[in-house]
């Protein structure tokens, strides 16, 4: 029996779980229950797709790009690097530049990188003031091959950026965004990431149920 080691990195879906500001919040409403008599339990949800963990389509940010049923599925899937930013949160938002993590970038070799800053600790509780990626990062992921980056925080933009400079970056380089994850009880390392987006036709973004898996079986 296998016993490679599964770390959830969604955070719940309840309906107090921040969105952003002026986005669809989560509701359910329940059509019918058991506990009244019917057959089955029957809800339906509203919700912002970018809820929670998700994944951008790139037709969030790029006028007649993919949208999320079209993103390039075996990224979401495979060999990741997780790794922690020398961030600290400052009115406005920092950005993540390549010199703080100079000292990871020499180990990626994996096309997936994730990205704990640590700059949104409440999902339940909006902060303004979290990280963001500089765009010269991400060029310089992208030259070193990594198709996906993923980030603990509700944006690779900090909030109040209305140019999308990192956004752009990711639009020009053809590399795919997760956001909403949670990262802060996650060691750096290599792990497999499966974090697959539903095949929401035309949508700009899907929540996803992101987890990481250890590479190799903790039983040999």
């Amino acid at each position: 029996m296998s016993t490679r080691t599964l770390i959830d990195i969604s955070p719940m879906l309840t309906p107090s779980i921040n969105v952003w500001p002026g986005d669809t919040a989560l509701t359910r409403e329940v059509l019918c229950e058991i506990k009244d008599g019917a057959t089955v339990t029957l809800s339906s949800m509203r919700a912002t797709v970018h809820l929670g963990a998700h994944a951008d389509g790139a037709n969030h940010y790029g006028v007649h790009a993919n949208a999320i049923d079209a993103m390039p599925l075996a990224r979401y899937l495979g060999p990741c690097h997780v790794i922690h930013a020398n961030v600290k949160r400052v009115p406005g938002g920092a950005r993540v530049r390549v010199a703080d993590l100079a000292t990871q970038l020499n180990a990626i070799h994996h096309p997936r990188v994730l990205i704990a800053t640590g700059t949104f600790p409440d999902f339940e509780q909006w902060n303004s003031d979290f990280a963001g990626l500089d765009p010269a990062l991400v060029d310089a992921l992208a030259d070193r091959g990594v198709e996906l980056i993923g980030v603990d925080t509700p944006s690779v933009d900090v909030q109040e950026c209305k140019l999308l400079m990192a956004h752009a970056r990711f639009l020009a380089r053809d590399v795919s965004i997760l956001e909403g994850l949670r990262l802060a009880h996650v060691a750096e390392g290599a792990y497999e990431l499966i974090a697959l987006p539903l095949s929401l036709v035309g949508f700009d973004a899907s929540p996803v149920r992101a987890v990481l898996r250890s590479l190799h079986d903790q039983s040999q």
